[in-house]
């Protein structure tokens, strides 16, 4: 293990993020002992696209999805997401 220098303490979020702009974590820190971490619970991120679909089909997507109590919008996405997975098992 190599040796490192102590981590200052800080009164605030804005003090240390100036502190490590203007330093090297690792001084700090010995990068070899880092463990891989899963962030499990993290809402992931999203991306507004546009999608043109013929007014019937979207009629009949909005009916499915009324049946079901949920947006249209959320069962497009988890209809896109089955067929995604389903298609990457082949």
């Amino acid at each position: 293990m190599s040796k490192t220098k102590k981590i200052p303490e800080f009164k605030n979020e804005t003090e240390e993020r100036a502190y490590w702009e203007m330093h090297d974590s690792s001084e700090y820190l010995d990068w070899a002992d880092a463990k891989p971490v899963s962030l499990a619970n993290l809402k992931p991120s999203t991306k507004t696209i546009s999608l043109r679909l013929p007014e019937s089909l979207l009629n009949s997507i909005k009916i499915e999805a009324n049946k079901r109590d949920m947006p249209y919008q959320s069962l497009i996405k988890v209809w896109l997401s089955d067929d995604v997975k389903q298609s990457r098992r082949l």
